[in-house]
């Protein structure tokens, strides 16, 4: 590999050293929070944001691109 720094050598399962990439991405903290919360006004719109929620995960139709065509 080129990148000298990118890189971490390890025992692989055999025994092996192996060099594998490091830590690639720039430490940091988001620009701006988000509060999902302050943007839910009263009591029903938090009630249907969280309904959808259960559908999404708990549905046995399946949702969007997580449909299946054979159930697990």
């Amino acid at each position: 590999m080129s990148d000298k720094k990118n890189t971490v050598t390890l025992d692989s399962w055999t025994g092996e050293k192996v060099e594998v990439l490091g830590a690639c991405y720039e430490a940091g903290k988001p620009d701006q929070i988000l509060r999902w919360e302050e943007k839910l006004v009263d009591r029903k719109q938090r009630l249907a944001y969280l309904l959808t929620a259960d559908r999404y995960w708990y549905a046995s139709e399946g949702f969007g691109s997580e449909k299946r065509k054979n159930p697990a």
